[in-house]
């Protein structure tokens, strides 16, 4: 099972939006390419890095996002984030 947190649904929305406004395919590709990744969460939950708070795990997508997660006996979505933002605030 997967839980997108409401922060991480407006980080996506955010994203993709952003870079809608220039390009609409590039966006519906980053999401697409965001959303099957993290489809396959549950089946390695461990497969990406450790992350800066305690507990969570980064999972890099291309180069410039990060979606942030919990891995427990569920994932759970906490943010998607663009590389230059910081991380913890």
């Amino acid at each position: 099972m997967i839980e997108w947190k409401r922060a991480a649904q407006a980080d996506l929305l955010t994203i993709i939006d952003y870079i809608s406004a220039d390009n609409p395919d590039a966006a519906e590709a980053l999401k697409n390419e965001i959303n099957a990744k993290v489809s396959m969460l549950p089946e390695r939950p461990q497969l990406y890095r450790e992350g800066r708070v305690p507990g969570t795990r980064e999972m890099v997508v291309r180069s410039n996002y990060v979606v942030v997660y919990q891995a427990a006996e569920n994932i759970t979505v906490l943010r998607v984030l663009h590389c230059a933002q910081q991380w913890p605030s």
